[in-house]
């Protein structure tokens, strides 16, 4: 249910002093709606002060509203074995949330277009955080598990590591299916690359600063990138102190733009306004220096 109540903002222009719909339940808005109030919501939540209830009611609405953003976002892992759909929902709130504090009304793009992208952004975070290093199915992630357990209370009963057939026996498995098992936990981690590396060749000639990293590996299209780092070094280098400062806070510490004029005492508007410059600067110098 939707109602109108006032939320008057302290010296607000005039077109943003009309009512604030109060919406009762947002996570039942149709996404239709959302769209048309989302609008409505980030444009008043610009000029309201941070901190206040006015404020807080404004963005929590927001949240709850685009919700189904990261619900629509998660079913593409739903196939996934190892997923736990609620704790991906869990960590692309986090990236709507994110989205919410960062997303500029004066850009007049969707917002569901820059939300997406931060929401999918912390879920692909997640899975390379906690994810095994190699995929395996879901019944050998378990029983690698159960292995663990077996192998330690085999390993104390009899003072020594247990053979595959005590670990079967225990479990009341068969022993392939223990091998099996143990083969599938090395998957959880992965070497690291600067491990000396042998070819097996005894003959005792492999160079001793060889590591794993030397023998694998393929072209890095990044690395394309690396010419446009060392061109916008020295633009960077030639801003003027207050431009590098802005930058710096928007995109080294993620601050907000409200958090950004709070800090150096500007509206929000005229903060994304100063970005926006800077970087239409910063891209012209890119393309002439090339």
């Amino acid at each position: 249910m939707i109602t109108t109540t006032e939320h008057p903002a302290k010296d607000a222009p005039a077109r943003h002093e009309q009512a604030l719909p109060r919406v009762d339940d947002a996570r039942t808005v149709a996404p239709a709606d959302a769209r048309v109030l989302s609008k409505l919501f980030f444009d008043r939540l610009q000029v309201l002060e941070e901190g206040t209830p006015e404020y807080q009611y404004a963005r929590n609405t927001l949240i709850e509203m685009n919700l189904t953003l990261v619900q629509f976002a998660a079913r593409r892992f739903r196939n996934r074995a190892d997923t736990d759909l609620e704790e991906v929902v869990q960590v692309g709130t986090i990236g709507l949330i994110k989205a919410i504090d960062r997303f500029d009304l004066s850009r007049e793009n969707e917002f569901t277009t820059f939300a997406i992208p931060y929401i999918v952004g912390e879920m692909k975070r997640f899975f390379r955080d906690t994810s095994w290093a190699v995929h395996v199915p879901r019944r050998l992630q378990e029983l690698r598990v159960e292995l663990a357990k077996a192998k330690e209370a085999l390993a104390l009963r009899l003072d020594r590591d247990p053979t595959v057939k005590e670990l079967a026996t225990h479990l009341e498995l068969t022993e392939d299916e223990v091998v099996e098992g143990l083969i599938a936990s090395n998957g959880y981690t992965a070497g690291s690359l600067d491990t000396p590396y042998t070819d097996g060749d005894s003959s005792g000639d492999d160079d001793p600063g060889r590591t794993l990293a030397d023998t694998v590996g393929v072209w890095d299209p990044q690395m394309e990138m690396i010419e446009d780092f060392r061109t916008l070094a020295p633009l960077l280098a030639k801003l003027p102190d207050m431009e590098r400062r802005l930058l710096e806070m928007r995109f080294g510490q993620e601050m907000t733009q409200a958090e950004i004029g709070a800090a150096m005492g500007y509206s929000q508007m005229h903060i994304s306004r100063l970005i926006s410059r800077t970087l239409a600067n910063l891209r012209k110098g890119m393309l002439t220096t090339r």
